[in-house]
């Protein structure tokens, strides 16, 4: 164990986030997401939610400042539907975590799937919440 890390962040996670670079773009899937079928790295993150994750991994991960879509979310299926109620969690913890507002941007489920299929890695948690899929672009560090 290491001080200042949250316990959400598993080594195998620490991995992957030290692994990543400006522009790439990591997957938190909800326990539905086929993470195992898409991925082509993988950090599994079990009995954990995708919340619980996103607030543990914006700790250590800054978020692109420079292009506008930066958080995609998987559109319902039904576009008549409410939104998924936990996006507003991941809006208030994006805010919480960057200091600014960010902008989800909902995409329609197959170009989520290929876009995750292109990210670095997927996070695969035990989320029961449907739609609680979310891809971060990478930013970078500034200190």
């Amino acid at each position: 164990m290491l001080k200042g890390i949250p316990r959400a962040i598993s080594p195998e996670l620490m991995d992957v986030l030290m692994k990543t670079g400006h522009g790439d773009e990591l997957v938190l899937g909800d326990g539905n997401f086929p993470a195992d079928s898409n991925a082509q790295r993988i950090a599994r993150a079990d009995g954990l939610s995708v919340p619980e994750v996103l607030d543990a991994v914006l700790k250590l991960f800054p978020i692109d400042t420079f292009v506008d879509e930066v958080a995609m979310v998987m559109q319902p299926v039904d576009r008549g539907a409410p939104e998924p109620t936990i996006w507003k969690d991941f809006r208030r913890l994006l805010e919480m975590n960057e200091g600014r507002r960010i902008e989800l941007t909902p995409i329609d489920r197959f170009k989520f799937y290929e876009r995750a299929r292109a990210s670095y890695a997927i996070v695969a948690t035990s989320e029961t919440a449907l739609y609680a899929n979310i891809i971060l672009k990478k930013g970078v560090v500034v200190e």
